[in-house]
């Protein structure tokens, strides 16, 4: 990879790198389209990243499609697909992490500790191996997104972060690989979180401005789907990952929830315009 690379620089191209776990859907190949329409080559990245799953979640059943993600990326016309082994990227002696702190502790790293910890370290050793002029991320993982962000700043990495819109179902369950953990009633259930930020998303259009009246709607929400456990819900600073007072700044409506084993996030961006809120899902 790490030869590729250089061949690439040495002809000026524009590298595109755009990491994934894998199980790949259309949210991935928003992703990948989006690469290609700046850069040649692009490069996608597999790996199940054993660093960033804790000890009692889902590592050894997460899904992995390696061969029909290759077809489906041959189909797309990807010129490189990166996919090195636990021993490749981790081997033995490894002793080195990569912590944005602050960032990392709140939300989904209190939920999940060390979970951050084992995202930054890998994504950093990707970008070190690939180089890439712009690397793509998705805005589901929003926290994800701004830590690798300050990462890249506090390093001075080369590299863009380029951070592309949530895609959806048509019912707007937010598409991920975990997903295809939903059966049934919970496949139904899991589009909770979606409902509740659009009920925030209709309660800032009539007017409403405290953050904790919408979060008093957003609950409602979800406390009436019994399938659902919330894990969290927050309106934060788009920068600080802070919980807000006012609706002043570029914020997140930050989800995160439970159906039966599966854990599920989401959220909405709101941001203030010369009239009003925008809110985007």
């Amino acid at each position: 990879m790490k030869q590729v690379v250089t061949q690439a620089r040495r002809e000026d191209r524009v590298i595109g790198l755009v990491p994934t776990m894998g199980a790949l859907h259309e949210g991935h190949l928003s992703l990948v389209r989006a690469a290609q329409q700046q850069c040649s080559p692009v490069i996608v990245s597999i790996f199940v990243n054993p660093k960033q799953f804790g000890p009692a979640e889902d590592f050894e059943k997460y899904p992995r499609t390696l061969e029909a993600d290759r077809a489906t990326l041959e189909e797309q016309g990807v010129e490189y697909l990166f996919t090195p082994s636990p021993e490749e990227m981790y081997p033995a002696g490894f002793r080195t992490a990569v912590l944005v702190e602050g960032l990392s502790e709140r939300l989904e790293g209190r939920l999940r500790p060390g979970h951050f910890r084992g995202v930054t370290t890998v994504v950093l050793k990707l970008l070190e191996i690939a180089r890439p002029q712009l690397a793509f991320f998705g805005r589901k993982d929003a926290q994800q997104a701004r830590l690798i962000r300050q990462m890249a700043r506090d390093l001075n990495l080369d590299g863009e972060i380029v951070v592309c819109p949530i895609v959806r179902e048509p019912d707007g369950l937010a598409l991920s690989s975990r997903n295809a953990y939903l059966r049934g009633a919970e496949r139904q259930a899991a589009t909770t979180l979606y409902r509740a930020l659009d009920a925030v998303r209709r309660e800032v259009a009539a007017g409403e401005r405290d953050p904790a009246r919408l979060l008093v709607a957003l609950r409602q929400v979800v406390d009436a789907e019994m399938a659902v456990t919330l894990d969290y819900a927050e309106i934060v600073d788009a920068d600080t990952f802070e919980p807000v007072l006012h609706l002043r700044k570029v914020c997140y409506v930050l989800i995160a929830g439970r159906v039966g084993t599966t854990h599920l996030i989401d959220n909405a961006l709101i941001e203030p315009t010369a009239e009003s809120l925008k809110v985007t899902l």
